[in-house]
């Protein structure tokens, strides 16, 4: 018999769940408008007041319309990647809204592009003047990637604990990163509301340390595009605009904690150091830090780039941290410098930070079961009936996270090809085009070339846009949360 379409999609309680997000989203674009009144914005906090008005209603619509003709609250596997999946989707369309009112972009793709950057945490620009731009704008540009950074869902499962009963476990594996996923407390809800302090925590230290040479707005717009590893800056030209080691400093090291598993600070906020330091992930992460690091820095001393060596040695690791955590704060001075610098720096964009940070990329963690398998291998090529284990902190791998990893690094490296290919057909130049696909999934933000410092997102076409944002989505859920989506298997009856 034909397989038909399945009913084992429980289509109400997704938009049901979905109408609560879109509530609570409503909620968020209060905060920029209660900042373009503070600004005196008065326009601006109008356009705010609106959106988050339709937003509400239409959310009120869907979690209270469909009350009545479907009592089935049940939630499970299925629908909690279909929900996760148009989650992101949804708060894009309505978060682009406000862009679109208030003039700082004219077209859907730019708005949907910047806005699904936001949320993401990608920090990919397509405005050309931010300094021009309300501060109402750049609050909400701000808070979106410190809302996508921890996870919209992780967040809504936090203050929403009914969901911890209605598939809040799919829920959480479906957005965190990772290819294992930890909790720290034995409830969902619990997991999600220490994971979200902590992120507040530390962003508010942040911004606290860089109130006195930024000023509280733009320390507060830093803190949560930092913390998320998103980068969006209030200034055109990033962090350089202040001129100041100090915040160098301060940046890169909140940007190297973004990029670390937020149950291993959990562990050191608790006092577990000896699980911090015997953490393989986490050694990894340092090494690689510093190794790329002290080869950049050695590049440019050979060419004789920039003055002294200070200066050397401090982009050398701004840039490094921002690309291995995706934050995509950039002095790019990599370009200046040629190809050798910025390849580098792809590779390491390609891992990026550790499973269950902010930052994006594959993750450390697959890297390191990709080295010690393929070891494995060789060794089996001259000891064909030893049997042999993927060992990760002392810790044997399960074959089937080995395989899916693996998997995933495969995929992952497709869909970047695909992304650049389909950009070279935009006449999109070939080495521009797979950095920039590189950047969009990565979920990284950096460009070059077309997309670089002599450049702009801008100058893409409308195709590319719409492109480069449905792969940033894809990065931020790991894949195979969106593509799964695309499979006759996930709508058909098993």
């Amino acid at each position: 018999m034909a397989r038909i379409l399945t009913q084992n999609i429980n289509f109400p309680v997704v938009l049901r769940v979905q109408g609560w997000l879109l509530m609570i989203e409503a909620i968020f674009m209060l905060f920029p408008m209660f900042v373009s009144l503070a600004s005196d914005e008065q326009d601006v906090a109008a356009i705010f007041g609106y959106s988050a008005a339709i937003t509400a209603a239409s959310g009120a619509a869907m979690t209270f319309g469909l009350r009545r003709w479907h009592r089935n609250t049940s939630m499970r596997k299925r629908d909690g990647l279909l929900l996760t999946a148009i989650v992101w989707l949804f708060f894009s369309l309505f978060g682009m809204i406000p862009m679109l009112w208030t003039g700082t972009l004219h077209s859907p793709a730019d708005a949907f592009f910047e806005t699904m950057s936001g949320f993401t945490t990608t920090g990919a620009s397509v405005i050309p003047n931010v300094e021009n731009v309300s501060r109402g704008v750049l609050f909400w540009r701000a808070l979106m990637q410190w809302i996508g950074g921890m996870g919209i869902i992780l967040f809504t499962l936090a203050v929403l604990p009914m969901l911890n009963y209605k598939g809040g476990i799919s829920l959480f594996n479906a957005e965190v990163t990772g290819i294992t996923h930890e909790r720290m407390r034995p409830r969902v809800s619990q997991t999600a509301k220490s994971l979200w302090l902590i992120y507040m925590a530390l962003s508010l230290l942040m911004a606290v340390l860089l109130a006195r040479p930024m000023g509280w707005f733009d320390a507060v717009c830093h803190a949560m595009t930092t913390m998320s590893t998103g980068g969006f800056s209030t200034r055109n030209i990033g962090i350089e605009y202040w001129h100041s080691s100090y915040v160098d400093l301060v940046v890169t090291i909140f940007m190297f904690i973004g990029g670390i598993n937020f149950t291993l600070i959990y562990s050191a906020i608790t006092g577990q150091f000896d699980r911090v330091r015997r953490n393989d992930t986490f050694r990894w992460y340092c090494a690689i830090v510093l190794t790329v690091s002290a080869i950049i820095f050695i590049r440019m001393t050979y060419q004789g780039f920039l003055s002294s060596t200070g200066e050397r040695l401090n982009y050398a690791i701004f840039d490094t941290v921002a690309a291995a955590t995706s934050t995509g704060f950039s002095t790019k001075k990599y370009e200046s410098v040629g190809q050798f610098i910025a390849l580098l720096l792809m590779i390491v964009m390609f891992f990026g930070g550790m499973a269950g940070s902010t930052s994006g990329g594959a993750k450390i963690d697959r890297l390191i079961v990709l080295f010690k398998n393929t070891r494995n291998e060789f060794y089996r090529v001259l000891h064909s009936n030893s049997v042999t284990s993927v060992r990760v902190g002392g810790k044997a791998v399960p074959h089937q996270v080995v395989s899916k990893s693996l998997a995933f690094l495969a995929i992952y490296m497709m869909v970047i090809f695909a992304g650049g290919i389909l950009l070279t057909i935009m006449e999109v130049p070939m080495f521009d085009a797979l950095f920039t696909s590189m950047s969009a999934v990565s979920n990284v933000g950096m460009g070059y070339g077309v997309t670089g410092a002599m450049g702009s997102y801008a100058l893409l076409p409308d195709a590319a846009k719409w492109l480069l944002a449905f792969e940033m989505m894809v990065g931020r859920l790991e894949l195979f949360t969106v593509l799964i989506l695309f499979t006759p298997s996930f709508w058909l009856k098993d």
